[in-house]
């Protein structure tokens, strides 16, 4: 009999059904990973078995006792554990404070020296030693994230469900943490994978269950799938061209120039420090490092969201840096924002509405000053075939898609507005093998049409497959430019870190 027994789960959400049926199962002290393509319905079985939706049919069993999972508590309380992409931690407390909340205290004061000792002799026993006096927001990226697995365990977490665990993590600190996966195997603990990266699903897990629409396609043995190209297959149902259709760069004039570029935020951080670079029509220059590092800030300003402190963006030639964002978009410029929800779709419109978001006073799209629907509506269905954006019609509301077609229709929209500079920040995060290989080869279309493309990733693997130039960032400074054949994952991982030698 399995430890985790998942049987006959179905949800709903309107008209999508996100979950049919599926029977999943799990032994103790195995590596199982969760592998789909976008909307397969992998993050929403998760979400269940952690209590933060409600199946709509379907029982759960652990150790062969039925249990009912109807919120997180419940979920802690059968030691149940998950670690979210994004870490539910509060910077401005230390490690030892984060890891107290929620744990019921007996005393009336509590005592956070003898809490920190038990904490220090707890992270030891896993291999993950972290300062329990440091500030949360002293820590580095992959530091956090083993303080929100011993946050789990510290609830005595049997199955830890780990979501994209390596998105925002260097090189060095995703082999830490497999070093750390492993170490939980070894005490018992039941790891759950969910992850894009068909390599690491490959080095680090036991089995494989492989979700598709919603249903399960079939679970195996990881040793008895030839390579990560194989693993792709069964997991869309057919072969994936794995190579990008990519020639070399034949770069032209300068299309946006940044000249010393500084930005203060509003707390008075010193986020952007003399940043000084150039794209030219026809190559993709990526930026590259750990979240937070002054990326996400770069772009906002170069696209007109925020206001440099000082500085200079010019996009041929012309100063940017006081023009709105429509001033800018007008220049030819396409946005693909790290935030979807926040800057790239408005979630209580239509699939529709939001495709002519960007276009909606031009023509075609307006006919005689009057919205042209019979035009949108067929164009926005042309371009959800073309994109494979999976939705009931071009009239289902884009918040109840999933995050992974939210994310088609907006690359779609950006992509299909033809820019002359293409600012794209994470454009396939989230996106499963089959959709990136697609995007990916989209942004060396727009390279090769004369698109001066700047590429935000956290995948090194992509940025080094993709560029051709790249700009390494820490601490909000551009430790280095190199040509794409000069660069390796681990000179890249080293300069991340804030090496500089």
């Amino acid at each position: 009999m399995a430890y985790l027994e998942m049987r006959d789960i179905s949800k709903r959400f309107g008209d999508v059904m996100a979950n049919d049926h599926v029977c999943f199962s799990v032994e103790r002290g195995e590596i199982h990973a969760l592998l789909g393509e976008n909307g397969a319905g992998k993050s929403t079985l998760m979400n269940i078995l952690y209590g933060l939706y409600t199946a709509t049919e379907g029982s759960i069993y652990i150790d062969g006792k039925k249990v009912e999972i109807n919120n997180p508590l419940d979920a802690v309380a059968l030691g149940i554990g998950m670690v979210h992409q994004h870490f539910m931690l509060i910077p401005a407390l230390t490690v030892i404070e984060n890891i107290v909340l929620g744990h019921a205290e007996e005393k009336e004061v509590l005592d956070l020296n003898r809490a920190a000792k038990e904490f220090e002799a707890f992270s030891e026993r896993f291999g993950m030693k972290v300062d329990p006096w440091a500030k949360v927001s002293q820590l580095t990226v992959g530091q956090q994230q083993r303080l929100e697995i011993l946050k789990a365990l510290s609830h005595n977490a049997k199955i830890l469900i780990l979501d994209e665990p390596t998105a925002v993590l260097t090189p060095q600190e995703g082999k830490a943490l497999f070093d750390v996966v492993r170490k939980l195997k070894e005490q018992g603990i039941t790891v759950l994978f969910i992850s894009h990266k068909l390599v690491e699903i490959m080095e680090i897990c036991d089995r494989c269950t492989i979700l598709r629409q919603g249903k399960k396609v079939i679970t195996t043995e990881i040793a008895n799938v030839k390579d990560a190209k194989e693993l792709g297959s069964l997991m869309v149902g057919h072969t994936i061209e794995f190579n990008l259709n990519k020639k070399p760069a034949e770069p032209k004039e300068q299309v946006l120039v940044v000249d010393k570029l500084n930005y203060i935020n509003e707390r008075g951080v010193h986020v952007l420090k003399d940043v000084s670079f150039d794209v030219r029509a026809g190559e993709i220059l990526s930026v590259c490092g750990v979240d937070g590092n002054g990326q996400s800030e770069l772009i906002k300003c170069i696209s007109g969201l925020l206001k440099a402190s000082r500085g200079n963006v010019k996009i041929y030639g012309k100063e940017a840096g006081k023009c709105s964002v429509r001033e800018i978009l007008d220049m030819g410029v396409s946005h693909i924002p790290e935030d979807r929800q926040k800057y790239g779709m408005v979630a209580d419109m239509s699939l529709c509405e939001n495709i002519i978001l960007m276009n909606y006073w031009h023509e075609p799209f307006t006919k005689k000053g009057f919205v042209n629907r019979k035009w949108n509506r067929q164009y926005s269905k042309e371009l959800c075939d073309r994109f494979t954006v999976v939705a009931p019609s071009i009239d289902e509301r884009i918040g109840n898609l999933s995050g992974g077609n939210q994310q088609k229709v907006v690359l779609a929209r950006e992509l299909d507005r033809h820019p002359k500079l293409l600012l794209a920040t994470h454009p396939d995060r989230g996106l499963d093998i089959a959709a990136t290989k697609y995007i990916q080869n989209q942004l060396i279309a727009a390279r090769d049409v004369g698109a001066a493309v700047l590429l935000v990733s956290t995948e090194l693997d992509e940025i080094m497959e993709i560029s051709d130039r790249i700009m390494v960032m820490f601490d909000g400074r551009v430790m280095d430019i190199l040509e794409q054949k000069n660069a390796t994952v681990e000179k890249l991982g080293l300069l991340m870190a804030g090496a500089t030698e």
